[in-house]
């Protein structure tokens, strides 16, 4: 499952990280697989980026017979494993652009470990490039974290239609599971009004919002998800909610 959303600040690591979290806690088998040069989901998870030897880039952007992808993938404290990211990923654009069958890349690297998980969530950059496109080439289906602001409403249209380029180029089977709607402050009648508004303005499922916490900005601090260090947290049971929902809507075999 893809998380993405070019706009930045929107929750998509957040959402990858704790809704890894849960599915965990709940008896799934879930890897992390961070698609972004800022490693921000690998920094949430307790790694440093700067001291990995090795990461998902390997796999990626230089492919080996001799170096499979399980052996970059990394275990971490909440459960989920980890094929981290570091700033390598940050000239994939470049190095693949000559690259025959370049939006296959991630789809063939992680094609190996699907049998190994119930779940392998994408936690994708904040842009339309060619890795993020290898996201939703290789997903089943992807989720959109929508902050609950007018202005984050702006470029979800142009989202829409990558993703439609992609289910008609690349990856027929690729849907549209839903929108989640982060940073939500139910006291407010703006946030509501722009709650009511997704589901009739994209047409797509509008999954349980996630409420607005500053939970969520001290737990990456201690590399652990926010079940970890408030697991009795309101953000936390929302992320209970919505790995619940995802299990409904994206059933694993």
């Amino acid at each position: 499952m893809a998380v993405a959303n070019q706009k930045g600040g929107v929750a998509k690591t957040t959402t990858v990280v704790n809704v890894a979290a849960a599915l965990e806690e709940s008896g799934d088998r879930v890897l992390i697989v961070d698609l972004d040069a800022q490693a921000c989901a690998t920094f949430s998870v307790g790694l440093d980026p700067e001291d990995l030897e090795r990461t998902g880039a390997d796999a990626f952007l230089s492919p080996s017979t001799d170096s499979p992808v399980s052996e970059l993938i990394l275990a971490t404290d909440d459960g989920p494993d980890l094929l981290p990211a570091a700033i390598d990923l940050a000239g994939a654009d470049r190095a693949l652009a000559a690259v025959p069958g370049r939006e296959y890349v991630v789809r063939d690297a992680l094609a190996p470990l699907r049998e190994h998980y119930d779940w392998i969530l994408l936690d994708c950059s904040p842009s339309l490039g060619i890795i993020t496109i290898n996201a939703l080439t290789a997903a089943d289906a992807v989720i959109v974290p929508l902050q609950c602001e007018t202005l984050s409403h702006r470029g979800v249209g142009q989202l829409m239609e990558t993703i439609a380029d992609v289910q008609r180029l690349t990856n027929p089977r690729l849907r549209v599971a839903g929108v989640v709607p982060t940073l939500f402050d139910g006291r407010t009648v703006h946030a509501k009004a722009v709650l009511a508004d997704l589901g009739p303005r994209y047409g797509v499922r509008v999954f349980s919002p996630i409420s607005r916490s500053i939970r969520f900005a001290e737990a990456p601090a201690a590399g652990r998800s926010i079940l970890a260090t408030a697991g009795s947290s309101r953000g936390a049971q929302d992320y209970r909610t919505l790995a619940g929902e995802l299990a409904q809507a994206i059933p694993t075999e």
